[in-house]
């Protein structure tokens, strides 16, 4: 399995939290609109190295968390923007073209700057 992304939280909005109890957590770059600064996990620039499928893993924090469903955006937002939510749902489907959808078995990540991501593939 090869690490396609791999990126640290730079800082965290205040109210980025405030997803978790939808079971959401959104990543942005810098320039992430004023109105969702609050609500966002800030990352540096990084693009993926691959294409990101159904069935690679999004590691937080060395966390695994499975790929369900990807979002017609989703990889373009990332590489481009930082922008990405990731939805611990588990669905066989996005219901966001940004999202990643991924399972959770346990609880949901608490992250804080410094905070690792990373996609690896299958």
């Amino acid at each position: 399995m090869a690490v396609i992304y791999s990126n640290t939280v730079q800082s965290v909005g205040p109210e980025a939290s405030s997803f978790l109890a939808e079971k959401m957590l959104v990543t942005f770059g810098d320039q992430a609109p004023e109105g969702l600064r609050d609500f966002c996990y800030s990352l540096p620039p990084a693009t993926c190295t691959g294409t990101i499928k159904v069935g690679d893993t999004v590691l937080i924090n060395g966390e695994a968390f499975p790929i369900t469903a990807i979002g017609e955006v989703a990889q373009r937002n990332l590489d481009s923007l930082g922008h990405v939510t990731i939805v611990f749902d588990g669905a066989p489907e996005p219901r966001l073209d940004g999202a990643l959808h991924v399972t959770a078995s346990g609880d949901l990540p608490n992250l804080q700057a410094g905070s690792t991501i990373a996609i690896e593939s299958a």
